[in-house]
Formats: C-alpha cells, structure tokens, sequence
C-alpha cells in the first residue's frame, strides 16, 4: 500500500485515505466485538515504541501500532466491567468523535467553530433547563468534572470578591469528590480552607452539621466562599440534601455549588428525577453525561443559574480575534481557550438515545444495583449504597487489616471470573464496589459475583 497523504485533500477525495479511515474503524468494530471474549483488564499493560520513525509509516504499520495499543487498553464494553464509572461509549458519541477530529474546529472563538459554538451554548441551555435552573440559565463544557468544579469555585470567589482572601472557606461532604481540594490548591488556598462536614448514616451531608460549620465560620469571621452538595458521592452514590442546603446559604448570601457528576443525570428522566431532587435551587451545577450515559470522554458541562458570570470571570479579551457575536467567545467562559468540539459528542449522543433511552439507560442501572442489593442483603455484609447505582460493601466487623487483606484476595477471586469490582478506602477499611452502569451486565454476572463474594467470607 502506498504511503498515507498527510493531510486531507480539500479539492477532491482520497480513495486510500477513506480505506485507511475505514479499516481502523473495522479494527475497532473488530475489538468490540471480542470485548466479551476478553477480561476487563488486559492480560499485560503494552508500550509500543514512542519515538517517532525516521520516515512516516505506511498505513499498515500505523494499524498494527493502533492494536497494539487497543490489546493492553481496559475493555469497559465486557459485562464483567463493573469497578468504575466508565460506561460502554455510545455508538453516536464515537461517530461524533471522528467527525469532530475531521471537522477540527476550536471552541476558543466563534469563527473557528461557528456552527458548535452556538450548538454548545444552546444544548448547555437545555440542559441546565431541563435540570431546574431556568430558562436563563447556560454553561460551558469541560474535559472533565474536576475542571467543571474548579471553574464553579473560581466563579463563586470572584461574585463574592474574595479574591486574594486568604481565609476564604469551602465548605463540602466528608465524602464529597477529592477534586475540591484540589481546585483549593489551584485557587492558591491552603488544605485547611475546605471544611469537611459530617454525614448522616446514608452518607448524606448532615445539614445541623452544615448549620453549626457555617456558625463557627461566622464566629472566626471566616468568609465561606462556597458551600459544596454532592449528588452522588463516589463510593456509595449519596445524595446530599440541596434544598435545605440552599436555604442556608440563601440566607446567608453564599454560593451553592452542586457536584452532580455521577448522579446529575438522574434528573433528565421524569421516572428518576426524584433520586437527586432540587437540583434546580444551585447556583451552578457539574454535570457529566460520560459517567452512565455512555457519551465517550470526556463530557462534562458547567452549569449556572447565571452564565453570563462565566465570561464576567473569565474574560481577558481575545484581541487577535474578531469580536464576538453574542456576549463572549467560548475562550473567555472558562479556564480553557482552545477546545475541541465535545458537544458534538453530546449533542449526537442524545439524539441517538432520545429520552426514552435516557430513561432506560437510568431504570436499567438502578435495577441492576437493587438485584446486587437484593443478592447481598443475607449475608453478613455493611452495605453502603445510596438512591443511584452504585454499591459498596465490606464484611461485618472487620477490622482495617482485615478489610484490606479480604478486599484485596475477593476482588483478585472476582478478576478470575471476568468480573471487576474497585477498591475504594471508606471510613478507614477497605470496601469493593460495584457500579452498575454497564447496560451489557446481566443476571448471570450479578449471581457469579454474590456467590464469589458469599464464599469469601469467614
């Protein structure tokens, strides 16, 4: 075979350059189609050689390096798939995809992505609406929740003029998602600015608890910068409660911010919007459909009740591009300038599912946690689960070298029978987890994986 062209011809098609697009895509038909034959996680971890060649390789070399890549990748197609939050990619999301790498265009400025750009703000403002922000309410796509948080914060800062205040304070969850501290450091605040509260039994903020912080913040003068629910923690998929929230913070003047990374979608399906209520009373929201939805990574979207804070925030003036034609480029509505177009993705996804396959991708993934749930309730087991799909379990009474050593021969015990479970540490042991997202996951791998667990135990 002839040598690849570089680059797409713009005046007429490229027969080869079409063979070789399809063939990589049979390649990966060709994976997905042995995903079930395959364990979850790959016999080894490959490293093809990373330096580039001398001269360009022809197209069947740059196939055979494609597979050797895809033979040591994780397969979150196999029913067995059930550690993470890491879903199947939905078959519009991947077609989006290389539509999106061809079309190369750049969210950074509307005449680099005309079309999309207004695609993203129109589809962030449906979704914000259809979760209960208002008809005003729009956002931002990010690659990932952790940016969609950190851009929240810094949003939140700059409306309370806190900038530069050292003793600004966060105040979350104890189980809310690690990327918070994270985006404190970024922000230039010390580890000790984020408050953790305590959670009630469910794994829910205790709201007296939030009371009593932000009272003592008061007390120390201790400007709150932001308080944090989370609707879908990440080990047991709690669900703080917002509404109550909200109102302590109204009352106060303080920024609500929703991570609803995991459980967020919930509130699309009118079945389910009652797993993750009140979504509507935050001031902004993170969403991210690739966590059950199957939108291939990554798919996050920043929501706000007022969006045109975004660009308030942000904005630094593009002066090498023309103007913008609505209230600012996409650049100047977040921390990222150049960015591709992932609302493709999205936008595509969504139209594939429509909304009764977003609600039977939901139903389907909350009956899947209820049967595991059902299967593992006789056994001398501490459940934690929440209203979404995701479970975690250890043994009764187990201590935390205990928990470590049995979490970590069961979860071996269940690799042996294609079926992965996570790890996660939780109140100082060592649980398994199972998510079950994966709408491959049947009756055949949830009986396997209780009746493993169940011949684990002392």
């Amino acid at each position: 075979m002839d040598p690849l062209v570089a680059f797409p011809d713009p005046l007429q098609g490229d027969p080869q350059l079409q063979r070789f697009l399809e063939s990589a895509v049979a390649q990966l038909c060709q994976w997905w189609a042995g995903s079930g034959q395959r364990s979850p996680l790959p016999l080894l971890s490959v490293l093809p050689e990373l330096a580039p060649p001398a001269e360009g390789l022809p197209p069947q070399a740059l196939l055979a390096d494609l597979q050797l890549v895809m033979d040591g990748a994780f397969n979150p197609l196999h029913p067995g798939s059930l550690a993470h939050l890491d879903p199947p990619p939905l078959a519009a999301g991947v077609a989006a995809e290389l539509v999106a790498a061809g079309l190369n265009n750049n969210l950074l400025a509307e005449e680099l992505s005309p079309s999309l750009t207004r695609l993203e703000r129109g589809l962030c403002a449906w979704m914000a609406s259809a979760l209960g922000l208002g008809e005003q309410a729009g956002g931002v796509a990010a690659s990932g929740g952790s940016l969609s948080n950190l851009m929240a914060l810094v949003v939140a800062r700059h409306r309370a003029g806190l900038a530069g205040h050292p003793d600004a304070v966060v105040l979350c969850s104890a189980d809310a998602h690690v990327s918070l501290g994270k985006a404190l450091m970024v922000m230039g605040l010390p580890a000790t600015a984020l408050w953790p509260v305590a959670v009630d039994a469910d794994g829910a903020l205790a709201i007296e608890a939030l009371q009593g912080a932000l009272e003592r913040a008061e007390r120390q003068g201790r400007p709150v910068l932001a308080v944090v629910a989370t609707a879908g923690t990440t080990v047991r998929g709690a669900v703080d409660p917002i509404a109550p929230m909200a109102e302590l913070c109204r009352s106060r003047g303080i920024w609500l911010h929703v991570d609803g990374a995991i459980g967020a979608v919930f509130g699309l399906s009118g079945a389910h919007r009652q797993r993750v209520p009140d979504l509507g009373f935050a001031d902004s929201l993170t969403v991210n459909p690739q966590k059950l939805l199957g939108i291939p990574k990554s798919s996050s979207l920043l929501l706000l009740r007022q969006p045109a804070l975004l660009a308030a925030c942000f904005a630094t003036g593009l002066p090498y591009m023309e103007p913008s034609w609505a209230d600012a480029h996409g650049g100047e509505c977040g921390l990222q300038g150049t960015r591709p177009a992932e609302v493709l993705k999205l936008w595509l996804g969504l139209r594939q599912l429509g909304r009764s396959g977003i609600d039977a991708l939901l139903e389907g993934a909350v009956a899947r946690r209820q049967r595991l749930q059902r299967l593992l309730e006789p056994l001398p087991l501490e459940l934690r689960g929440g209203p979404l799909h995701v479970l975690a379990f250890c043994p009764e009474g187990m201590g935390p070298s205990q928990s470590d050593a049995w979490s970590a021969t069961t979860r071996q015990r269940l690799l042996d029978q294609q079926l992965m479970l996570s790890r996660p540490l939780y109140g100082g042991r060592h649980h398994l987890k199972a998510v079950l997202g994966n709408p491959h996951t049947g009756e055949a791998e949830l009986q396997r994986l209780a009746a493993v667990v169940e011949a684990s135990l002392p």
